[in-house]
């Protein structure tokens, strides 16, 4: 008898089993790159990368496995409806986009849920899930000074806020799958892991000291962001496992309490419950 109980990663659109993940790579993370981007001439909200990255960590660690059709109108708005009932403007440019857009985001779901469901002792460990996050701020300290200067003085995210920052918003978008249990030390567990991942949503504002991608770059941040991000990462793993142990919220039934057949009937007649609706 097959005595591992490790989930086989699925695909998140239908379900249908997945035994050999393909991990991305950087051509594909830039073609889904340039699809967000296409989207986005449409529906001008449609999320960078690193936000939907964390958008889908949230939901693999989830309680409830929320399928694509209810997960993908609250990130895109593709197939959603406005106010008035009219599909809202963003949509795939046409059915080959969506399929191209569908493989990519089944295979980055599948390395990370394969990440996670694999114990490892530390970050640096090849199967540690890695998030694929940005260092916008490293990158434009990078560029020449006349470069610069075109950017202007827009405020930059912080390194790795954006991935925070979609991890919380699938949170917050489905707060009953996330509300805590009623063992105290589960409460702990919940509350210290998402705390984690709040404090990377937060600015940077200690003095850069450390370049992550590029030993030789210009520092970008600082050591207690990297720490944070460390620790937000290792929270990803606790509220993975969080769920898994206590499985899928069970709804609580309320049952209806019936009168004794000599009882006033609850209708209000007068009767006794066994000469008026006790009668059916």
């Amino acid at each position: 008898m097959n005595q591992d109980l490790t989930p086989i990663p699925v695909d998140p659109l239908d379900g249908s089993p997945i035994l050999t993940p393909a991990a991305l790579s950087p051509d594909e993370f830039d073609e889904i790159d340039a699809i967000l981007d296409e989207l986005r001439t449409r529906y001008d909200e449609t999320p960078q990368w690193e936000f939907c990255e964390g958008f889908m960590a949230a939901l693999i660690c989830c309680r409830r496995p929320i399928p694509a059709s209810e997960y993908l109108p609250v990130l895109l708005a593709v197939g959603s409806e406005d106010a008035t009932g009219e599909e809202d403007e963003g949509s795939f440019a046409d059915a080959a986009q969506q399929m191209r857009f569908t493989e990519l985001w089944t295979r980055r779901w599948n390395e990370v849920a394969e990440a996670l469901n694999t114990k490892v002792e530390a970050l640096d460990d090849e199967a540690a899930y890695e998030p694929e996050v940005m260092d916008v701020r490293g990158a434009i300290a990078a560029l020449p000074e006349e470069e610069r200067a075109e950017m202007g003085d827009d405020a930059l995210p912080a390194f790795a806020q954006v991935w925070a920052l979609g991890f919380m918003f699938a949170v917050e978008a489905w707060p009953e799958e996330w509300a805590a249990p009623r063992d105290k030390a589960a409460v702990k567990w919940l509350n210290g892991a998402l705390d984690a991942i709040v404090a990377l949503t937060e600015d940077d504002t200690d003095t850069p000291t450390l370049s992550v991608f590029d030993e030789e770059g210009p520092p970008s941040l600082s050591l207690n962001r990297l720490n944070n991000f460390a620790d937000a990462v290792w929270a990803v793993y606790d509220l993975h496992e969080l769920w898994r142990t206590f499985g899928p919220r069970v709804p609580t039934l309320h049952k209806v309490v019936t009168p004794g057949r000599n009882d006033p009937c609850s209708c209000g007649s007068g009767k006794k419950y066994k000469k008026c609706c006790g009668m059916a």
